[in-house]
């Protein structure tokens, strides 16, 4: 089959990935294998490609947000037959025996195992899984538009929950990408309002059509005081403003994998008043099943882009120059 890897972090002169022959993967017990349709383009992806992550295993596949059919069960396998399609996510596994993962904090796991990380992604043709984490996906949602809800979509939902944004609230998202679009949908069906602030021109016109209060520069300030904020994008500057943005009591939830250094903290001006700063690790197979049905029901409506899957690096680099409006997809 062919696939991309991650071949030299860091070397963007002419793409951040390679493009490569591989042998089909063959499921092990409790595994299946999914023809891929579809995989999403997320910025973990690209924190990989630039360097910002460090793969853990050379020339690993990355893509988490897979899209497919069920080509093949491992040895055990029952709960998916051929043919069935299936979403690759971005947690992998975890070892179910720790104290997080005993008292239903997986997304704690002492030793999880994340796709496009630690094993093969969906930037292939062909991609293997474990059947207990993988999810069924709702009718209601195309190929395409499922690829961003599987973390994008699931990510975007924990920090919806973390911020923990009282009914009727005002919830501020700093940075309005691929899963920033999908929490504000979510967060305007429970009856918030949101005001985004981005330096994207038109993911700011993307906010106001999706129903947003306002929507402003990256680091502006926001028309009303927040009861709760999320920052997106990977910027640490950004946590000082939204914090001083918050109404007392408030919290941000800092929902990347990478963020860039903050700067030195007021405590009088950013966390007195018992505002709350916290962050988000990964999440819970729960997390993902109780935004899926969410997603069906509201419906959310992801806005995507579409590259061929032998335009990955392109899409990587569109996405690290903020040429992406919503969520990139690649098609095989």
């Amino acid at each position: 089959m062919k696939a991309w890897v991650v071949e030299t972090p860091g070397a963007m002169q002419s793409g951040p990935l390679r493009r490569v022959e591989r042998a089909v993967p063959e499921p092990g017990p409790g595994q299946i294998r999914v023809r891929v349709r579809v995989c999403g383009v997320c910025r973990t992806d690209l924190h990989l490609a630039e360097g910002d992550l460090t793969p853990k295993h050379p020339r690993v596949v990355p893509g988490h947000e897979v899209v497919g059919v069920v080509d093949q069960n491992g040895p055990g396998c029952i709960r998916f037959a051929p043919g069935d399609r299936v979403g690759v996510p971005w947690l992998a596994r975890t070892c179910g025996v720790c104290r997080f993962c005993s008292d239903g904090r997986e997304n704690l796991c002492m030793a999880p195992r994340f796709t496009g990380w630690d094993v093969d992604g969906g930037y292939a043709e062909y991609a293997v899984a474990e059947e207990g984490y993988v999810y069924a996906i709702p009718d209601v949602f195309s190929d395409e538009e499922a690829a961003p809800l599987l973390c994008a979509g699931i990510i975007g939902y924990r920090a919806l929950r973390r911020s923990r944004l009282p009914p009727g609230g005002r919830l501020g998202i700093y940075g309005f990408g691929g899963s920033a679009h999908l929490t504000a949908q979510i967060a305007l069906a429970e009856g918030a309002r949101v005001h985004v602030m981005t330096r994207a021109p038109e993911a700011r016109e993307l906010a106001l059509r999706l129903g947003a209060a306002s929507a402003g520069g990256a680091d502006d300030p926001p028309p009303e005081p927040l009861d709760s904020a999320i920052l997106f994008a990977p910027v640490g500057t950004l946590v000082l403003p939204a914090l001083t943005a918050l109404e007392r009591g408030g919290t941000l939830a800092i929902a990347g994998i990478h963020l860039t250094d903050i700067p030195t903290l007021d405590y009088q001006k950013h966390l007195f008043e018992e505002r709350t700063l916290c962050s988000v690790t990964a999440n819970t197979r729960n997390d993902g099943t109780e935004f899926l049905e969410a997603a069906a029901r509201i419906p959310v409506r992801p806005t995507t882009v579409a590259y061929d899957m032998d335009q990955a690096d392109q899409a990587l680099t569109d996405l690290a120059q903020d040429r992406v409006n919503g969520a990139a997809v690649l098609i095989n």
